[in-house]
């Protein structure tokens, strides 16, 4: 039965984006040498796999850097997403008064307030996280809210009958019904924590002996090194898929509590 299930996942799932994987790639090396494109425009596929290859070490310590500072700023983001909204949940006038500057966080281009973001913290890791925690925050805080104030009237009539406090009702009635939020925000938030980093790291980022992928990114483009910078985008690209295939992992381990049916079915 397991290799039953283990045969039918590797059909119904991997194999279908490896065989496309491997069709781009064949693409990509065809137009490279079809139409003897310079190496300065677009390098073939294996200049870009020598160029991971030899910058495996760099590329290692730069996936570490910045996936200290992803992971850091998305459970500051979840934290305090989380609080914000708890806070949120409980009027509607204090909803009415914050939410805007959420929205106004939300939207406001990175490099409008790196300036503001260095004279206040530096350069460094803690600019990063900080860069991370805002673009990664506001999906926690909108679904949060929302879960938090959907739930079921007779349950929260059952909560007012007993006298239940605002706390009871928060923590035994609200929290349990935002959980699927919450965590459906945090899938979210995961892939733009590890976004921001790198973004982050365009601006605020380390100097040249500590640097994380957005750093190399940018360096390996100012001196038209196409084959690294490629190589570096890819390995940013499994890391991001990396991150929120396990942020994706816990969260349908933590809705099984939740649902009797399969969780991969909820929307």
């Amino acid at each position: 039965m397991i290799l039953k299930r283990l045969k039918s996942w590797l059909v119904d799932v991997v194999l279908p984006p490896l065989v496309l994987f491997a069709l781009v790639v064949a693409v990509w090396h065809w137009c490279v040498i079809a139409f003897r494109l310079k190496p300065y425009l677009l390098p073939s596929p294996l200049a870009v796999g020598r160029a991971l290859y030899n910058d495996a070490a760099i590329l290692g310590r730069a996936v570490l850097y910045t996936g200290t500072a992803a992971l850091s700023g998305f459970l500051a983001s979840l934290v305090l997403g989380t609080l914000i909204a708890f806070v949120f949940a409980q009027s509607r006038r204090i909803r009415s008064s914050g939410y805007p500057y959420f929205i106004f966080l939300q939207t406001v281009p990175i490099v409008a307030i790196a300036p503001l973001i260095v004279r206040w913290c530096g350069n460094g890791f803690q600019s990063v996280v900080l860069v991370a925690l805002i673009l990664s925050l506001f999906p926690i805080l909108s679904n949060g809210t929302q879960g938090l104030l959907e739930i079921d009237p007779n349950l929260l009539d059952l909560f007012r009958l007993n006298n239940a406090s605002r706390w009871q009702t928060l923590i035994k009635l609200r929290f349990p019904s935002a959980v699927p939020g919450l965590l459906a925000g945090a899938r979210t938030s995961s892939g733009m924590a590890v976004v921001g980093a790198i973004v982050g790291e365009f601006f605020v980022g380390y100097g040249s002996k500590r640097f994380g992928l957005g750093y190399l990114i940018n360096t390996t483009n100012d001196q038209l090194q196409i084959d690294r910078l490629f190589a570096a985008v890819l390995t940013s690209t499994l890391f991001g898929i990396a991150i929120f295939g396990m942020v994706n992992l816990i969260s349908v381990t933590i809705l099984r509590r939740w649902y009797d049916g399969p969780v991969e079915d909820r929307k």
